[in-house]
């Protein structure tokens, strides 16, 4: 049967039902809905007319009122501007639920990137036997983080959920009760979550989509790839950081840890005894149906009581279900095979645990620890560190680090800090002994910058009472340009080392290394980030091949290009052979996780996108993989030409006054959306290093200017045009998959910025020439991207992912107005002699309300 081109199955399935949909919520019987409904495309159209005039965001309110409102007073504006703010809100849930429910039929999903696709392609290319044993040794892990950047609470999302399905089938009364429901159900959350809130809310992903989908995609590869032979090999692996992950957070507790680890063991257990429920309809026979209900009862005593201590061991619960299985081959003719089939990979995949949780902590913290350890330890007497020990150099540092072998008791230590460290460690112990080895088996040092990190960290582990044989794998995380720069020399050292060498070895010679695109970019741009960190896996994966090590890269990826997000998939397929890919293993944060795995279709979709990637470019890797040493000289000098143009950007005197005053930096930290602080250090005043990546890119995005997505690109591309050398560029582009992602993903920036919004900035007094030197450079890395792909218009390749930018920017192109609008009003009332203080705090809360509708719109914008 034929189907329809993409962009219109998009038109016809998306654009099509929202004008339908919104039509409905417009006229809801709730007087402030009816009322705003009519009143907000009015708003919308002298929006776009006022931008394409050149006006600015007040003269454009301005308009609105003297048009369609008779003298209005300043309270009335500001509580109809209220209710445009929530009404947009409602308005992109309704616009994600429709988007989501037509994800099947827009997306191919068998199409290019999904499992039948390389199924059908190895058959092709002769490539069968090679498929089956890679998939007996690759796998991808996704890491579910909390970054906050959904702004979704927990009631919203489980609308979304209702509204996708009830548009799925068409049910209109359905969606007209779920609209009315949405119009009145609170969206701002007036405190902030708790660790084991976040945790909770990413738990139901975990329920709900990835223990369905995740074991869909097993199942087929099973079934259609392997012949149905049992792969100890996961395939796909998760893991969690919510209630593991301490770096910058003080609210997160060894007490919160063990309870988010036993959270997951319950959420697990109680899928479990659904699943059991069920095939107990089913498996009705002598002998099968007793086993069932003992394990039946068991999983459901330890999922609603984890203090029971009852639960069978994992390798039990597992020999149990391979007996079901052999009992219906041999007396029951196979029936419903399929379903224990299902249940017995589910298990494979999830065991006790769910997602591995990750312990993560800053080496700034760790480094001050480990010097408060070694001096209460020679308080006490210990002989363990000399009295010299903190004078020591580095290499003798090493050295004694690697003998630490004692045991010791921590309640001796009376710096909280200490106690803190010490207990998350131990705290590991207990989640395996209770969830198993998975359950947390990793412990991540962020901003990594020595070998001595690492190994303070090795040594830790040592005193806490793990003994020789360490259960855990210790990831170095190397985020700023000098550290990936450097990260090859400190992972020489660490295997150089007799008793890292040793853990190692115990560890199945692997070694998991993260990389950080979001600081990457915040401290180098996005050319030098994404450059950095290619050079830097190329490096690693060098140097532990001359030791024997399968380095195994764990990439720090936020939702946008800036922060390492956009088209991910393409750049895992264009690595080549010179970067080690037996995983693909990155976090999943924020709208990304609703966005791209929020539902069964678009998870299963995106978790074959990922696997697909990794069997290109292990399987089909050709001479477009590996970069000519013509091309590492291009990228080279356009990442050194890019670095230097964003490090004079984010010198300049005007950077960091200009965020604080003329974006939304501040505003952040009052959206109780994260329970994590939005800097890293207490002072009142901003400094750079203290901002965190979310934050920053966030405050760009909703100045619509997006510099980190671009930023020194067009200044790196328009030297080679004024060289007369841009023809060199194009073959590049032409020829070379990862520059083509890296172009691509920065062209997805730029289609999002919007520098009509904040035009009226060019003439301010003290940020004026600020904001023209952002623009110049937009406008030069726009030209040249086009130049360089041959576009007309950014994002040609892609009409539907255009499209819904577009769609999405229309929706809350009036919500960006409000808040620019208030942001003028704060200033304007801050110049006067005697500010009005009430006025100012009610513009403040417009600004900061405003930010949930135009994050949630981006889907990828922080």
């Amino acid at each position: 049967m034929h189907q329809a081109p993409k962009l219109t199955r998009f038109n016809e399935n998306v654009m099509a039902k929202y004008q339908i949909y919104n039509g409905i919520f417009m006229t809801l019987p709730f007087d402030t809905i009816f009322k705003t409904g009519v009143l907000l495309p009015l708003f919308h159209s002298v929006c776009k007319k006022g931008f394409a005039n050149k006006k600015n965001p007040k003269e454009i309110v301005e308009s609105f009122f003297k048009i369609y409102q008779e003298n209005p007073s300043e309270e009335k504006k500001i509580k109809l501007f209220f209710r445009f703010i929530q009404y947009i809100e409602r308005q992109v849930v309704l616009f994600d639920a429709i988007e989501d429910a037509a994800f099947p039929i827009v997306n191919n999903m068998d199409g290019v990137g999904t499992l039948r696709n390389s199924k059908e392609m190895a058959a092709t290319e002769n490539k069968w036997e090679a498929l089956k044993i890679h998939l007996q040794k690759f796998k991808i892990r996704l890491v579910l983080t909390a970054h906050p950047t959904q702004f979704y609470p927990g009631t919203v999302l489980g609308i979304i959920t209702d509204l996708t399905e009830a548009i799925k089938q068409n049910n209109l009364l359905q969606i007209n009760q779920l609209l009315a429901q949405l119009g009145i159900t609170p969206f701002f959350k007036h405190q902030k979550p708790s660790p084991f809130d976040e945790a909770v809310n990413l738990i139901w992903y975990l329920e709900n989509v990835f223990y369905h989908a995740a074991s869909a995609v097993y199942n087929y590869i099973q079934s259609n790839i392997l012949d149905n032979k049992t792969n100890p090999n996961e395939i796909i692996n998760l893991g969690f950081w919510p209630g593991g992950d301490r770096d910058g957070n003080p609210f997160v507790t060894t007490e919160i840890t063990l309870k988010v680890a036993e959270r997951l063991k319950q959420a697990v257990l109680k899928n479990y005894y659904k699943d059991l429920r069920n095939l107990k309809r089913r498996l009705t026979f002598k002998g099968i149906e007793e086993i069932i209900t003992k394990l039946e009862n068991n999983i459901f005593k330890n999922s609603v009581n984890p203090k029971l201590n009852t639960l069978m061991p994992l390798a039990d619960f597992k020999k149990k279900l391979l007996t079901i299985k052999q009992l219906l081959v041999d007396n029951y003719q196979s029936i419903y095979l399929d379903k224990i089939e299902d249940f017995i990979n589910k298990v494979h995949l999830f065991g006790y645990h769910f997602a591995s949780l990750d312990i993560r902590q800053d080496s700034r913290v760790h480094h001050n620890v480990f010097a408060q350890i070694v001096k209460e330890l020679q308080q006490h007497g210990s002989t363990i560190f000399s009295n010299n020990y903190l004078n020591l150099p580095e290499k003798e540092q090493l050295t004694v680090l690697s003998k630490v072998s004692s045991n010791v008791d921590i309640s001796i230590f009376k710096n909280e800090m200490v106690q803190k460290t010490l207990g998350s460690i131990q705290a590991i112990k207990k989640i395996q002994q209770k969830n198993g080895e998975l359950g947390a088996n990793r412990y991540i040092i962020s901003n990594n910058q020595t070998a001595l990190n690492v190994m303070e960290t090795f040594a830790m582990f040592k005193i806490s009472g793990f003994g020789n044989n360490l259960p855990v794998d210790i990831v170095p995380l190397f985020e700023t340009v000098e550290d990936l720069e450097n990260a090859a020399n400190v992972m020489e050292q660490l295997y150089s080392n007799t008793a890292y060498k040793k853990h190692l070895k115990d560890r199945k010679n692997k070694q998991t290394i993260m990389l950080g695109f979001s600081d990457g970019t915040k401290d180098g741009g996005y050319l030098m980030a994404n450059w950095g960190i290619f050079k830097a896996k190329e490096n690693l994966t060098k140097i532990s091949r001359e030791f024997g090590i399968t380095v195994l890269f764990f990439d720090g990826r936020g939702g946008p290009p800036a922060r390492g997000g956009g088209k991910t998939n393409k750049f895992y397929a264009s690595l080549g052979p010179t970067i080690e890919d037996e995983e693909i293993q990155l976090t999943v944060q924020g709208q990304t996780i609703s966005s791209k795995f929020g539902t069964l279709e678009a998870s299963q979709y995106n978790i074959e996108q990922l696997l697909s990637a990794g069997i290109s470019n292990n399987l089909y890797s050709n001479s477009s993989h590996k970069m000519t040493e013509s091309q590492i000289n291009i990228m080279n000098n356009l990442a050194k030409t890019s670095y230097q143009a964003y490090v004079d950007f984010k010198n300049h005197p005007k950077f960091l006054p200009y965020l604080e005053h003329m974006s939304t930096l501040k505003y952040y930290a009052k959206t109780n959306i994260g329970s994590r602080p939005s800097k890293r250090s207490k002072s009142d005043s901003l400094n750079f290093s203290d901002l965190r990546a979310i934050p920053f890119v966030g405050s760009w995005s909703q100045l619509k200017q997006n510099v980190p997505g671009f930023f020194g690109v067009g200044t790196a591309l328009k030297k080679y045009e004024d060289a007369g050398e841009f023809e060199k560029l194009k073959e590049f582009y032409k020829n070379s998959d990862f520059f083509k992602a890296l172009i691509g993903n920065s062209m997805m920036a730029l289609s999002k910025s919007f520098f009509e919004l904040t035009k009226y900035m060019e003439n301010d007094e003290e940020f004026g020439e600020f904001w023209k030197l952002i623009y110049k450079e937009y406008q030069t890395s726009k030209r040249l991207i086009l130049k360089l792909a041959d576009y007309s218009k950014l994002m040609q390749n892609n009409p539907v992912g255009k499209a819904s930018i577009d769609m999405r920017e229309e929706i809350v192109l009036p919500l960006l107005t409000i808040q620019q609008y208030a942001l003028l009003k704060i200033q304007e009332l801050q110049k006067e002699k005697n500010p009005d203080i009430e006025a100012i705090k009610v513009y403040e809360k417009m600004v900061t309300r405003s930010l949930f509708g135009n994050i949630n719109a981006s889907r990828n914008s922080a």
